[in-house]
């Protein structure tokens, strides 16, 4: 039955130190003559909570008719709440006494779950750390398990456009509790800018300026993994917790490695039910059209009514018939169907790289396949810094999503590898890693590799990719494995399979300036930009802000003002791809 919901209130508890912290209330409202109980939905958000996530949710009132308490909070020091917002540091606490306060809630069952993504969905873990009785079930989507390699790096390279981005919005919210409505004023016309504004001057300029306590600058000293990352990771602190958790992500979402492994380790675990559900989505929103393609009606978002079958079973007792459903659900593109599997799929198949050494200048001379080729003829590119091959949908760029891509692989500083068209559908699901032996002529550089279909009229859609920063002896061959985004996909007959091997994926990742590790360099001051800002840049190669101590102001300019010109040569023969494929 759908309930009538009470008018929106606004309700406040307090933290362990003394904070408020604020909250919107939905309450449903039953017959006069019947006091119900109900249980209660919890979202702590840092983004102003009237928004309560309805980028990809239904909203809170929604909710409330299906007979729950929805609870939507504003964290520490955002909001109307109280404190200062320091980027996760008080979620454990604060999410445990938040569990506490809403379970006794008036008419509230006592019992509790949680819902949301992205930082919302790392507010579900964080308040699980401790165990809180109270909290029954979880449903987290779109998180960073490991916030190093999760979310602020992938394969050692930082993920540059996007927590750039992220970072602007933050700061936004920063200087608009703090009434400062001429820094509000520049943040917001920045983040309305991006990617196409200066980055240079986003980063080492206005967000320096204007948000100079900005977890960011943290994010760039601390390129290594180590305690830092530890410290503020949920997977420090979710090794004695269990929970029966309903798993959500997106094939072109940046945090998809996160949610991927979290399930795979509370699969392997947990003695409750995990679920995982995969669509064919970016971060937000979650609809049938992503990037450049439409999957279709089935790809619009289940996800709304399945949260209410979840925590219908979990915190009603009710809908058994949950428990009976193979809990692996993966949106298969190309066929853009739902598909469920009792696990995830791992029978593999490996693609080898043939070549007659100019797979960079003809999209016909490199070759995807099955049985390894005796070819030993290397294919060599050059990256250059001034003109880096640009990011183009994706999981780590915005917007995200397969677009077409035939011009950038006709690009010479590009490779690509395809196999001849397919004479079956080949149905793809699971983890995907690429192979590569290759030298470069320079202590450090990047590796892209991005797998996308060949139509048979000639288009090519990305669907996967991977990123890896190498730091090897120059000009010394070495076998490097660049792990892609898993995914669920049906290439068609006649369709073929492409591999693009690149030294760069910008803005999406910060360039890398091919410099030794820890090798700082100071570099002339830049020329004011439009904020009226010049200061000394100072550069630091890779691996060097963690190790040395040093600190970076604004990497992209050291990137494009001391970084080397790069030569790579990949020996097709002694690398492959490894894919995983779905019965």
């Amino acid at each position: 039955m759908a309930y009538p919901v009470r008018p929106k209130q606004t309700v406040s508890m307090q933290t362990r130190d003394g904070l408020r912290l604020d909250a919107d209330l939905y309450m449903p409202d039953s017959a006069p003559d019947c006091l119900e109980s109900f249980p209660v939905l919890l979202m702590r958000q840092p983004y102003g909570r009237a928004i309560a996530s309805t980028v990809v949710y239904a909203h809170p009132s929604w909710y409330a008719a299906q007979g729950y308490i929805v609870v939507i909070q504003d964290v520490r020091g955002r909001g109307s709440s109280e404190g200062e917002f320091d980027l996760f540091a008080h979620e454990i606490s604060d999410g445990e006494d938040a569990v506490n306060w809403a379970a006794g809630l008036p008419q509230s069952t006592g019992e509790v779950g949680m819902y949301g993504f992205s930082y919302q969905g790392m507010t579900q873990l964080y308040a699980a750390a401790n165990r809180p009785r109270a909290l029954k079930t979880l449903c987290p989507a779109m998180i960073g398990y490991d916030l190093y390699q999760d979310w602020a790096y992938e394969g050692g390279a930082f993920c540059y456009q996007l927590n750039l981005g992220w970072a602007v919005q933050l700061a936004s919210e920063t200087v608009r509790r703090q009434g400062d409505l001429e820094a509000y004023r520049t943040l917001y016309a920045t983040a309305r800018s991006l990617p196409t504004s200066n980055p240079v001057n986003a980063e080492s300029g206005i967000l320096r300026q204007l948000a100079p306590d900005s977890h960011y600058h943290d994010w760039r000293r601390q390129d290594q993994p180590g305690d830092y990352w530890q410290q503020l990771s949920p997977q420090s602190y979710m090794q004695a917790v269990d929970l029966p958790m309903l798993h959500i992500g997106g094939w072109f979402d940046t945090h998809l490695s996160g949610t991927w492994r979290f399930y795979k380790e509370m699969a392997a675990r947990s003695a409750l039910t995990q679920h995982l559900v995969i669509g064919p989505w970016a971060h937000l929103p979650w609809g049938s059209r992503v990037g450049g393609l439409d999957y279709g009606d089935a790809a619009n978002s289940p996800i709304d009514r399945l949260q209410i079958r979840w925590f219908d079973r979990f915190l009603k007792g009710i809908d058994r018939e949950l428990l009976d459903e193979a809990p692996v659900s993966l949106f298969e593109m190309g066929q853009n169907q739902w598909r469920r599997f009792v696990q995830i799929p791992e029978r593999q198949i490996t693609y080898h790289l043939t070549t007659t050494g100019l797979a960079a200048l003809d999209l016909r001379e490199g070759k995807l396949t099955t049985e390894p080729q005796s070819s030993e003829q290397p294919d060599t590119f050059v990256h250059d810094p001034w003109r880096p091959v640009p990011s183009q949908g994706g999981h780590a760029a915005f917007p995200a999503g397969a677009f077409e891509r035939s011009a950038i692989d006709c690009r010479t500083d590009v490779l690509t590898y395809s196999t001849e068209p397919l004479e079956a559908d080949l149905h793809l699901a699971g983890e995907m890693s690429v192979t590569l032996n290759c030298a470069a002529d320079t202590p450090s550089f990047d590796l892209c590799a991005i797998l996308s279909e060949v139509k048979q009229n000639g288009t090519v859609y990305n669907f996967t990719q991977g990123y890896r920063r190498v730091i090897a002896s120059p000009n010394a061959a070495a076998t490097h494995q660049i792990t892609l985004q898993p995914t669920c996909i049906c290439l068609g007959s006649g369709s073929a399979l492409r591999l693009s091997i690149s030294a760069a994926c910008f803005p999406a990742y910060a360039l890398n300036p091919g410099l030794p590790p820890g090798l700082p360099q100071r570099l002339p001051p830049k020329s004011p930009n439009a904020g009226g800002l010049s200061e000394p840049t100072l550069a630091q190669s890779p691996s060097g802000h963690g190790s040395s101590g040093h600190s970076s102001k604004g990497d992209l300019g050291s990137s494009l003002l001391e970084a080397q010109v790069i030569t790579i040569t990949v020996y097709g023969s002694r690398s492959q791809v490894l894919l995983s494929v779905a019965g």
